[in-house]
């Protein structure tokens, strides 16, 4: 089964294409095509490029990924050693890893020359379904995630569901947690759907995790289109896709994105505060609420952590680069598939709020 979403935004025309065991081919054909080419590959999957016959031709950088990457020595440091690889403005960076890496990538190449471009080749459950689509990149500071970054769209996305079976249980649970956020926040139908075929998804049957993924991208694109650069206050704002991203970005920053919770973990735990909260102000029915809660745990998504209302959270958040003036832009529930946004909640009204039913 093989898949194509077109995106168009203002300034940008490209295509998403699904395809199994697709990447050595249009690797081949992203080499043919272009001028000068510009590897950046993560370590784990470098594997895949040693497959080309004469891959030691290439511009390639292979870099070890994790969150810890996206700060500001390694976009010097890489920006400094494609400068010296002789790239010009015609020149493509070719990402080929997870979500970190495209975030990396993407700044680099949004700033490198002021814009080369780009093509992403995500190799993990979450960057196929998230990070690739949509044109967000960024790096990390001390005081958070992402909070310096572009929007810069990419020239394609590449996605091959076959390189999924190199990933842990736990790596693809990461990936599951942002593709039912899509079906919580917009598609009651979907999040249902996911409920009969979650299993299928980790048992990586081709067919219906191909379908998961291109449904996800889907919505994720209905919001891109209507709102590249997250400028609405509506219904319409590409905010919405933040749903559950205030606690757990606030986590990830709290661990200082160490090993105790993969960004899809934290956001699990972020979207059942956010469905608690949004039951405690009225909005989401108790029974609903039970549906999301029981779907988590019944596929092992975490949905606590002992640190989750810690002092240093709540000041986390008051430092989001989503909040103004002094409010906290938080995403809620009217239902399963009806997500809003919110600009009126302050940091009392979190504290007193976001316990989660028992």
């Amino acid at each position: 089964m093989n898949k194509k979403i077109n995106i168009k935004t203002k300034n940008d025309s490209y295509s998403i294409n699904i395809e199994k065991n697709s990447i050595i081919k249009n690797i081949k054909k992203i080499i043919y095509k272009n001028n000068k080419v510009v590897f950046l590959i993560d370590k784990k999957v470098f594997y895949i490029f040693k497959k080309l016959n004469n891959y030691k031709n290439q511009n390639y950088i292979t870099i070890n990924c994790s969150e810890k990457i996206k700060n500001f020595n390694n976009y010097v440091n890489l920006s400094e050693k494609i400068i010296k690889i002789g790239v010009e403005r015609n020149s493509t960076i070719v990402a080929i890893g997870g979500g970190t890496l495209g975030d990396l990538s993407g700044f680099i190449a949004s700033t490198l020359l002021r814009g080369i471009n780009l093509i992403l080749i995500p190799t993990t459950l979450l960057s196929q379904v998230d990070s690739s689509v949509g044109g967000k990149n960024g790096i990390n500071t001390k005081s958070g995630k992402n909070l310096v970054g572009t929007f810069y769209q990419p020239k394609s996305v590449i996605i091959d569901p076959s390189i999924l079976s190199t990933l842990s249980k736990r790596e693809l649970l990461s990936g599951y947690a942002e593709i039912i956020k899509h079906g919580i926040i917009n598609d009651k139908k979907f999040f249902y759907w996911l409920n009969n075929n979650s299993k299928k998804i980790f048992k990586l049957d081709n067919n219906i995790l191909t379908q998961a993924i291109y449904k996800s991208i889907l919505i994720k694109r209905k919001y891109v289109l209507k709102d590249e650069k997250e400028k609405l206050k509506n219904s319409h704002s590409r905010a919405i896709l933040n749903f559950g991203h205030t606690f757990g970005h606030a986590l990830e920053t709290f661990y200082k994105f160490n090993q105790k919770f993969t960004h899809g973990e934290a956001i699990s735990i972020g979207m059942i505060i956010a469905a608690s909260f949004s039951h405690n102000l009225g909005y989401l029915s108790l029974k609903d609420f039970e549906k999301i809660k029981i779907h988590f745990l019944s596929n092992n998504l975490p949905v606590q952590d002992e640190n989750m209302f810690n002092k240093k959270i709540f000041n986390i958040i008051d430092k989001d680069k989503k909040n103004l003036n002094g409010k906290i832009n938080f995403v809620l529930l009217k239902g399963i598939g009806n997500a809003f946004l919110s600009n009126k909640q302050n940091l009392k009204n979190l504290k007193k709020n976001t316990h989660i039913i028992k």
